[in-house]
C-alpha cells in the first residue's frame, strides 16, 4: 500500500506560546490523516458506526518519536500507510514532515471494538488496508 498523503497547515491554535507546535496538535494531524486514509478507501468512519455490525477504531498503542519543530504557517504532510492487518487491529505508520524534513514519526494500533470488546474487521476493509 502506498503512503496517503494529507497537506496541513500550521494554525495559531496548533502552537504553544513561542510559536512551535505544541505536541499534542500532532496527534490531531495525525488522526486525521488515518480518517482521511480510511476514506481515501471507501471507508466512512460514520458508515462503519452505523452499519449492520457498527463497531469503532480506537487507538490501542501509540509510539511517537518528535525528531524536529513545526512553527506556525508550516505546511506539513501527514503521510499514512497500513503496516500491518490483522483479524480485529490493525498498525498504521505515520509520518509528518516539512518539504522533505521528517519532523515525527508514530506507529499506532488501533483496534476494532463494540460495546467496549474487539470485533473482527470485516474481510472487505482487511482487504483494502492491504492484509
Amino acid at each position: 500500500m502506498s503512503a496517503h498523503r494529507l497537506p496541513i497547515r500550521v494554525y495559531y491554535e496548533d502552537t504553544d506560546f513561542s510559536g512551535v507546535v505544541y505536541h499534542a496538535s500532532y496527534l490531531r494531524f495525525m488522526e486525521r490523516g488515518r480518517t482521511e486514509l480510511l476514506r481515501d478507501l471507501g471507508i466512512h468512519q460514520q458508515a462503519i458506526h452505523a452499519g449492520e455490525a457498527p463497531f469503532a477504531f480506537v487507538v490501542r498503542a501509540m509510539q511517537i518519536d518528535f525528531l524536529k519543530p513545526a512553527r506556525m504557517d508550516d505546511v506539513l504532510t501527514v503521510e499514512t500507510w497500513a503496516r500491518h492487518v490483522k483479524g480485529a487491529s490493525a498498525v498504521l505508520a505515520q509520518r509528518v514532515l516539512r518539504g522533505a524534513d521528517v519532523l515525527v514519526t508514530a506507529e499506532v494500533r488501533v483496534a476494532a471494538v463494540t460495546d467496549g470488546k474487539p470485533v473482527r474487521l470485516p474481510a472487505a476493509m482487511r482487504e483494502k488496508l492491504g492484509g
